[in-house]
């Protein structure tokens, strides 16, 4: 699976973004997709993931009640809705793709990575 991560930019604190992932080159709707973001000097932390068929998700704590994952199989893309955001959001984001299960919420289960994009949240 190839992904193809867009949608960061600069946005002031309080403002909203949203990220798209595209998928190509296998079925989209065999995996389980995954946001994760990675800030200068920190390891990569999960942020939200959702299964096959869009019903399940799952959000990391620091993000839970502002960001939505969500999935449209017909279009092979994942989408995070990010709301109320904050210096502390500033990351690259990345999507993946995963074949494990249950949804797996740490990277080392994700089979496919996109190139990730840059989410910048000013004070």
């Amino acid at each position: 699976v190839q992904l193809q991560a867009s949608g960061g930019g600069l946005v002031q604190a309080g403002g909203s973004l949203r990220l798209s992932c595209a998928a190509s080159g296998r079925t989209f709707s065999n995996y389980h997709m995954g946001w994760f973001r990675q800030a200068p000097g920190k390891e990569r932390e999960f942020v939200a993931a959702i299964n096959r068929s869009g019903g399940t998700t799952y959000y990391a704590d620091s993000v839970k009640g502002r960001f939505t994952i969500s999935r449209n199989n017909a279009k092979n893309t994942v989408y995070l809705q990010m709301n109320s955001l904050s210096p502390e959001d500033t990351a690259a984001y990345y999507c993946a793709a995963s074949s494990s299960v249950p949804i797996p919420t740490t990277p080392t289960q994700y089979d496919y990575w996109g190139q990730g994009t840059k989410v910048t949240v000013s004070s």
